[in-house]
C-alpha cells in the first residue's frame, strides 16, 4: 500500500517546530495523530483552527497532517498554526490567501525567531543580576 503524496510545509517557534502535510480529502486535521476535537484547553484548539477559518471553504477540502514536536505547549500551539496557515497558501497558489492571513495575524506566514536568550555569569538570568548592597 503507498502512501498518498501531499504538499508539506514547516512553521518554528521557540524551539518548537512543525511540520504539515497537506493533502485533497475531507477537511480532517490532525496534530500529532490526535484529531482538532480532541485538542483541549479549547482556547489552544480555536488558536490552531484560525488558519482554516481565514482560508473558508478550501479548509474543507483538504486533509491536513501536523507533526509537532519540541518546545511547550503554547510554542507547539503557534508553531502548528503556522505549519497549516503556510501549507494552506501552498496548496492554493493563491496570493489573496496569502494577504489576507498576513493582514490578520503575520506570524500566520512568517515564523518568530525570538528564542530565550542564554544565562550570563553573576545573574539568575539573562539579564537579572544578583543585587549589590551599600551598605
Amino acid at each position: 500500500m503507498t502512501k498518498k503524496k501531499g504538499i508539506t510545509s514547516k512553521a518554528k517557534k521557540k524551539t518548537a517546530s512543525a511540520r504539515a502535510v497537506i493533502r485533497k480529502g475531507s477537511g480532517k486535521v490532525k496534530v500529532n495523530k490526535l484529531s482538532l476535537e480532541c485538542i483541549k484547553p479549547r482556547y489552544l484548539k480555536r488558536f490552531i483552527e484560525e488558519p482554516l477559518v481565514i482560508a473558508g471553504d478550501t479548509a474543507k477540502s483538504v486533509d491536513i497532517e501536523v507533526r509537532v514536536k519540541g518546545g511547550g505547549f503554547m510554542g507547539q500551539a503557534a508553531s502548528a498554526r503556522g505549519a497549516i496557515a503556510k501549507a494552506l497558501v501552498r496548496f492554493t497558489r493563491s496570493k489573496e490567501l496569502k494577504k489576507k492571513m498576513i493582514e490578520y495575524d503575520r506570524t500566520l506566514i512568517v515564523d518568530d525567531s525570538r528564542k530565550k536568550e542564554p544565562k550570563k555569569p553573576l545573574g539568575r538570568g539573562a539579564r537579572a543580576k544578583k543585587q549589590s548592597s551599600k551598605r
